[in-house]
């Protein structure tokens, strides 16, 4: 694959500290920096995402990207883009999109969900991560030579030991789900399906509005012995390595990086059928799905692998197969590169 260290291209990212779009733009602009693409970062005031730029050798802008009284952040967003000249200039989610000026480059939306699409005006061409997002935002009129399918690639673990953590016990079934404690997240299903796992411990590793919600529901259920909730983890590839099981319990979930890390670190993966985990899971192969708002079938579930080794390693190795075709970092930045260089200005 050539490519060019004089092709530009600029990532501007408005989102929170911790969730699944900014870990992967976090990845994408590092990976693509030591692809030798010449990469401008350009995100929220966040010294430590800064930091882990800065460590890589790679400069990054940060703005405000406030609310309706922030009038400094197009300006300075539209001259730090005259300034660095990209090829292509790539805007993470809506925030950035509504930011977002025109000039001599390309502008391209990414969406990780369905967004609403008015503030995605000064695009010309939008990619989604999955291909359902795809095929919505063509149903929303939008043409299709516009539109493209690019996927994540997900956190390898190829270096880590195994950290099971202090409190749950070596013989215990160890289930792992990552993510913000939202609802759309879905742990208070996971939760309910605690009382049909004895003996089982989950770790819920993220933090959010939710926190007290998901605290008082273990208690009523009397499983917060085995509900472990400590908040973000910052290096969580020890602990997934020692897990049993991932779950990904979401109810809304347009793509779901948790099951492609369960296929990246060789994990079996359960979870409910949203959109993102029925595209990426062939039931029974690569993974289990199960209905959504059922806490009785995602039990039964994750018990048919606690209690069949054979039936998890095999479906673990489904998994680890099909990231290993579509998902490595190899494949996904080949298909960044060739949709960068492909797509003109409309």
């Amino acid at each position: 694959m050539s490519n060019p260290s004089n092709f530009r291209i600029a990532h501007i990212m408005a989102g929170a500290v911790n969730g699944g779009a900014e870990l992967f733009f976090e990845r994408l602009c590092i990976a693509q920096h030591l692809q030798k693409l010449s990469v401008l970062p350009i995100i929220r005031k966040n010294s430590d995402r800064k930091r882990k730029f800065t460590e890589v050798g790679l400069f990054s802008h940060e703005l405000r990207f406030g609310g309706l009284l922030d009038l400094s952040t197009k300006y300075e967003l539209k001259r730090i883009l005259k300034d660095f000249s990209p090829r292509v200039a790539v805007a993470w989610m809506n925030r950035a999109a509504s930011f977002m000026p025109r000039g001599d480059w390309i502008n391209v939306g990414r969406l990780g969900g369905f967004y609403d699409l008015k503030y995605y005006r000064q695009c010309d061409h939008l990619v989604g991560n999955t291909k359902g997002i795809v095929e919505w935002i063509k149903n929303q009129g939008w043409p299709e030579n516009c539109v493209h399918h690019v996927p994540n690639f997900a956190r390898t673990f190829p270096d880590a030991c195994a950290r099971r953590p202090s409190y749950i016990p070596n013989n215990a079934p160890f289930l792992l789900a990552l993510g913000r404690l939202h609802v759309n997240k879905g742990f208070d299903i996971l939760i309910k399906a605690m009382p049909n796992l004895a003996n089982t411990h989950l770790l819920i590793a993220g933090e959010g509005e939710e926190r007290q919600k998901l605290e008082n529901l273990a208690r009523f259920l009397k499983v917060q012995d085995r509900v472990h909730m400590p908040g973000w983890i910052g290096d969580i590839s020890g602990i997934i390595q020692a897990c049993d099981i991932l779950v990904c319990s979401s109810r809304h979930e347009p793509l779901g990086n948790i099951v492609l890390e369960g296929f990246s670190a060789t994990k079996p993966v359960v979870a409910l059928a949203a959109q993102g985990p029925v595209e990426l899971i062939d039931n029974g192969k690569n993974g289990l799905l199960t209905p959504l708002e059922d806490e009785t079938a995602l039990s039964k579930a994750i018990a048919s692998l606690t209690n069949d080794a054979a039936l998890s390693q095999r479906i673990a190795i489904a998994g680890r197969q099909k990231f290993e075709r579509e998902f490595s970092q190899a494949t996904v930045l080949q298909k960044w590169y060739e949709f960068l260089t492909r797509i003109e200005k409309i």
